[in-house]
């Protein structure tokens, strides 16, 4: 299973309303293509952060500029590529702002650099492939 965090602008209630707008009828969790999985997890109930290294944690709230309280977590099934999906779901949530942190790099993505394809130490969001590539043993 592959995650990506979320940290969108604005109120908690507000992404949860457009996640029940978009994905009707279901949560905890929602479902994408029965292959995404979206909850949303903070410190005080959940597990945000409690794997996350330090230094990751830090890059995150320099860039957002304060230490997120939530995020939306979004599993991917291991079985299916998955990435127009996630994409789908990502810039759904940062339409209004805010970054993505995929399990590949510990840079916090804007919508826009992801849309672009922007490439951050030889990495584009959520991109696996070359991140396998980048450290397979030789």
């Amino acid at each position: 299973m592959r995650s990506v965090f979320v940290f969108p602008a604005g109120e908690r209630a507000e992404t949860v309303a457009s996640l029940d707008r978009h994905l009707p009828q279901q949560r905890d969790p929602w479902t994408l293509a029965g292959n995404l999985y979206i909850n949303i997890d903070d410190e005080q109930t959940g597990r945000l952060f409690a794997d996350w290294d330090p230094d990751d944690v830090a890059v995150l709230e320099a860039t957002v500029g304060h230490r997120p309280t939530w995020a939306v977590q979004i599993d991917i099934s291991g079985r299916i590529d998955g990435t127009p999906k996630v994409h789908q779901l990502v810039a759904l949530l940062l339409e209004r702002g805010g970054v993505a942190i995929d399990d590949y790099s510990a840079h916090p993505w804007t919508l826009q650099e992801i849309e672009s394809g922007a490439v951050v130490d030889g990495l584009r969001f959520f991109d696996f492939r070359a991140y396998h590539e980048l450290h397979r043993e030789h």
